[in-house]
């Protein structure tokens, strides 16, 4: 098992996932640890081969370098979003610091600096959240009180 950010009370563990991932990165054995941790990976070196390989291949998620040369990882990351909206990408990057709009198209970044076990656990984490459909706001739920005419709130009251 590992234990995520310190944190003694979130575990995670090591167990075969059978998802496949596809990895856009300029050396995809950094990500050596992915697989150990038993995700198949499909992976290319540059974007214009992940793209390729995203429209012949069937992947559960997306592991995207940010850095890649001629396509950096924001360009890849849109076309990927624009092609199979519900696929998470999780972006890989050298540092926080990123242009204005580079995260729109991207579910989770993590560091290089934050290791390979932190990309793993963000991954795992990505493909196994699923949303509680009783936590799902209903509609009246969804407009701030503050936003209510008065007659909906006294209604809300009695």
């Amino acid at each position: 098992m590992g234990r995520i950010a310190g944190n003694p009370h979130i575990y995670l563990t090591n167990m075969a996932t059978n998802s496949t991932l596809l990895c856009i990165h300029r050396d995809p054995a950094q990500l050596r640890l992915l697989q150990e941790n038993g995700y198949e990976l499909v992976t290319a070196t540059n974007g214009s081969e992940g793209l390729r390989l995203l429209m012949t291949r069937s992947v559960d998620a997306i592991v995207l370098e940010y850095h890649l040369g001629l396509l950096d990882g924001v360009v890849v990351a849109t076309e990927i979003k624009k092609a199979k909206p519900q696929l998470p990408i999780v972006m890989f990057a050298d540092h926080l610091e990123l242009p204005d709009g580079a995260l729109k198209s991207v579910d989770a970044l993590v560091t290089k600096a934050d290791g390979a076990h932190f990309l793993w656990a963000t991954v795992h984490f990505i493909l196994n959240m699923k949303p509680n459909p009783r936590e799902q706001p209903t509609l009246s739920a969804q407009v701030p009180i503050r936003n209510r005419r008065p007659e909906q709130l006294a209604g809300r009251r009695s």
